[in-house]
């Protein structure tokens, strides 16, 4: 509450909740009043208050007032931050592209024989009920398992993964019905190219009930994963010498790298190249040839000079 006479002159607000010229005003008689938040665009002149004047309305005004200078300075900053990265974008971008640039690609590939073994089996079951379906899936799988194990195969690995029982639905003349359910499952097993056992496995999923298989070859993981290094190295050593290359060729000096790019590894595809030599029943003769497979590595590398 302020008992003084105040004066206040010359004020003026050209932007709303920002107060920008208040003159003149004595701090001894002044306890801050604010305009009150309704009063956006004022012009206050030759005001004299010779009363006791309560300024206990114009305290929520203070809040608004200062919440609008925060708010204003806040803006300016994100505009000027804004406009900056526009224009400078631009000059970045035509600062690189003026920088003189030599790229060279590097390549290494290493051939590998297959060392892995993989036969794919893939089991369906169908029932009107899906207890039923699910219980004729798992008996051949149970049935596969126990022959692998009757024959005493070496060294494999059965693997099931990608199970499901779905809705068997039937298309036919234009419309469909359900008929009962189809349990589906995804069934491996990994062993060496170098196993002895190969044919046994073949006849223990022969031996398990109607069930079709894929005997592919390739590279195991695990050596994949040692030849990477040794690949990515010799890529870089490759790009290196087509890069001094150039840069003896035509009287470049002074080469520095700029950037390194790596191509997505490439897996190449498992072959499928199996002989089996079946001539009557009794035979058991299996003759596997498998091709050397590539891998391969690939980077691009920028130079500057």
């Amino acid at each position: 509450m302020v008992r003084s006479e105040l004066e206040l002159r010359n004020v003026h607000h050209s932007i709303p909740g920002i107060i920008k010229t208040i003159e003149p005003l004595e701090p001894s008689k002044l306890s801050f009043c604010l305009v009150p938040r309704k009063s956006y665009f004022l012009n206050i002149a030759n005001l004299n208050i010779s009363k006791p004047f309560d300024c206990s309305s114009f305290i929520s005004g203070s809040s608004f007032v200062y919440t609008a200078l925060k708010t204003h300075k806040t803006m300016k900053r994100i505009l000027i931050l804004f406009l900056a990265f526009a224009i400078a974008s631009p000059l970045f971008a035509q600062q690189i592209q003026q920088v003189p640039l030599i790229e060279v690609e590097g390549y290494a590939e290493r051939k590998i024989a297959p060392d892995e073994a993989v036969f794919s089996i893939n089991l369906e079951e169908k029932a009107f009920k899906v207890p039923d379906a699910v219980n004729a899936l798992n008996k051949k799988t149970q049935a596969l398992s126990d022959a692998l194990k009757k024959a005493k195969i070496r060294d494999y690995k059965l693997v099931a993964d990608n199970y499901s029982v779905d809705v068997n639905r039937v298309y036919q003349g234009g419309t469909s019905r359900d008929d009962g359910y189809v349990a589906r499952q995804s069934l491996r097993i990994v062993t060496s190219v170098t196993n002895e056992d190969l044919q046994k496995i073949v006849s223990a999923i022969q031996n398990s009930g109607d069930m079709s298989y894929n005997l592919n070859f390739g590279i195991a993981e695990t050596t994949r994963k040692s030849l990477e290094n040794a690949l990515l190295t010799d890529a870089l050593k490759d790009a290196e010498a087509r890069a001094m290359l150039i840069g003896t060729t035509l009287s470049i000096r002074g080469l520095r790298v700029f950037s390194v790019t790596m191509e997505p590894n490439y897996r190449p595809q498992p072959m499928y190249s199996m002989n089996a030599k079946v001539a009557m029943a009794e035979s058991a003769d299996m003759l596997v040839e498998t091709d050397n497979q590539t891998l391969t590595k690939r980077v691009y590398v920028k130079y500057t000079y």
